[in-house]
């Protein structure tokens, strides 16, 4: 049977910290002036998953989104997928399945990938258009696939990626050339560390934790 391979989009496929960080600090602004926003006020939003981080903060996810909608949104079509990353995922493709599974609207990553010449490597884009949660989302794409967890592996670079591919029971992924450090990585308890896109061709092959 054919692998399952979900990948996040931000920080995994394309190289948007700073843009995408700015959006939601424009986002907070636009809500409420007086919220102050760091750096690590933004990493700390993606420990768990965003849209839960979101609420605890005590703003309605309805009201994010509604400010969110106001400002001109994040323009992916200027932003380059990471070094390497488009050929590895060209080659899983070939005998494997893969799907996007992301934080982020649908729409402006299904155009980057068609602009980078990659939608015909994904079979879906599951955005927070279609739910807010990604471990809903990884359990909607092992239904639709009909895969097991134990086949499924979840791509992701920050601690609430390794969390909500654990909640779903699938193989968690941390690369370290994303958003989160290794150091943040590790501490959420992934079953793999990688440190190139290359590595992800190997995977399947490696131990837990290796």
């Amino acid at each position: 049977m054919s692998k399952l391979y979900l990948f996040d989009f931000d920080g995994v496929i394309v190289d948007s910290l700073t843009v995408y960080r700015e959006f939601v600090a424009s986002c907070l602004e636009k809500i409420d002036a007086s919220l102050s926003f760091t750096a690590e006020d933004f990493l700390e939003l993606f420990d768990d998953n965003f849209y839960e981080a979101i609420a605890a903060r005590n703003i309605p996810v309805d009201v994010f989104m509604k400010a969110a909608a106001t400002i001109a949104p994040v323009d992916y079509t200027k932003m380059r997928p990471f070094p390497d990353v488009v050929p590895i995922v060209k080659e899983l493709s070939r005998e494997n399945l893969l799907v996007v599974i992301s934080s982020n609207q649908s729409e402006p990553i299904e155009q980057v990938l068609k602009q980078e010449n990659m939608s015909g490597f994904f079979r879906d884009v599951l955005g927070a258009d279609h739910m807010t949660s990604k471990t809903d989302k990884i359990n909607h794409a092992m239904k639709t696939w009909k895969n097991e967890p134990g086949e499924t592996f979840y791509i992701g670079d920050t601690a609430g990626d390794v969390r909500e591919a654990r909640k779903a029971g699938v193989r968690s992924v941390a690369v370290t050339w994303g958003w989160h450090s290794e150091e943040r990585l590790r501490a959420a308890g992934p079953d793999y560390i990688v440190r190139t896109p290359r590595d992800l061709i190997a995977l399947d092959g490696r131990t837990v934790n290796s």
